[in-house]
């Protein structure tokens, strides 16, 4: 993978505001091909600066945590959407309301 492409999509996640959230696929068709969901995971997984670039606002279509959420699995995912203002209910973000 091009490191060219992973920051694209930092730049696209490092965007995302507070009490939003995004889908790996608008994530992707941000970063430049709608195609590179996939590749938005394997940018995010190897996140060099989380504290920076908030992975954790990503979620997938249905708007569900990642259950291999790598900075501490999906509860601390969880936590931190929440600690943003974000309800997250079974596991899941209503998209109609936080989706940016």
């Amino acid at each position: 993978m091009s490191g060219q492409i992973f920051e694209r999509i930092y730049e696209v996640v490092k965007s995302i505001p507070k009490g939003r959230v995004a889908t790996y696929g608008q994530v992707a068709a941000m970063a430049g091909n709608p195609r590179w969901a996939r590749v938005v995971g394997y940018a995010l997984h190897a996140n060099p600066d989380p504290k920076h670039i908030p992975c954790y606002r990503v979620v997938n279509r249905n708007g569900e945590v990642s259950k291999a959420f790598v900075f501490g699995g999906e509860n601390a995912q969880i936590k931190l959407l929440q600690a943003d203002g974000i309800e997250v209910t079974n596991g899941r973000v209503d998209l109609s309301k936080y989706q940016w």
